[in-house]
């Protein structure tokens, strides 16, 4: 019996394994990429990218998207290494509801500089940077969605997370959840995504009600 029971868990234990990069799919695939040691790497499809109407008065939709769908509340983070090139050069998480309602948040290249990027975009798009005093090899990006609102954060260790961006996005609504890059300038770079992962949280208004009507 207890070796049938070890057997089952052991069973259990790879089942529940199932957050794979294989499991994910694409939204404009590029021709090459890669999954290897469970890192997604890239070469991003030249001149593309993610933006609705404002301030340059075109839309584009057209960059290679990584995702996987979910609803509710979540946590995803991933590490993000870049051979950058040209203006706005760039890589990151995204969540996006469709082409009107999304976040893209990483590090974008521009006039010569490192930048730590977000756009949010509902019909029309926005664009925040926080410039960095040097070139860094990687860059952790992680998001965090509760109720109505996504906060972004970004690390270079995995350890301390400093806030870039608190958003608004409509809530119990799904979500597609992954990593893209862009080349809008130029003619493509390689990007790497590694320890990508996207955790279940407990919805917080279930939570504050069970909270209110316990026994």
């Amino acid at each position: 019996m207890r070796t049938i029971f070890c057997t089952l868990f052991v069973l259990a234990a790879l089942t529940c394994q199932a957050q794979t990069l294989e499991k994910m799919q694409w939204f404009n695939e590029p021709e090459q990429w890669k999954i290897e040691n469970k890192a997604l790497t890239m070469s991003v499809t030249p001149h593309t990218d993610y933006w609705r109407i404002s301030h340059y008065g075109f839309t584009v939709d057209d960059a290679p998207f990584y995702y996987a769908t979910y609803g509710g509340e979540f946590e995803v983070k991933v590490k993000i290494t870049g051979d950058y090139k040209v203006r706005f050069d760039q890589a990151g998480l995204m969540l996006r509801i469709d082409k009107e309602n999304y976040i893209k948040a990483g590090i974008e290249f521009v006039d010569g500089k490192f930048n730590l990027s977000t756009v949010v975009t509902h019909h029309t798009s926005d664009w925040s940077v926080i410039s960095l005093d040097k070139p860094v090899p990687y860059v952790w990006i992680k998001a965090i969605r509760r109720k109505d609102a996504v906060e972004v954060f970004y690390s270079f260790d995995d350890q301390t997370y400093t806030m870039m961006r608190n958003a608004w996005m409509a809530d119990n609504t799904p979500m597609m959840v992954g990593v893209m890059g862009a080349c809008p300038d130029g003619e493509g770079f390689n990007v790497t995504f590694e320890h990508f992962q996207v955790k279940h949280l407990p919805d917080m208004r279930r939570m504050e009600w069970l909270k209110q009507n316990a026994e």
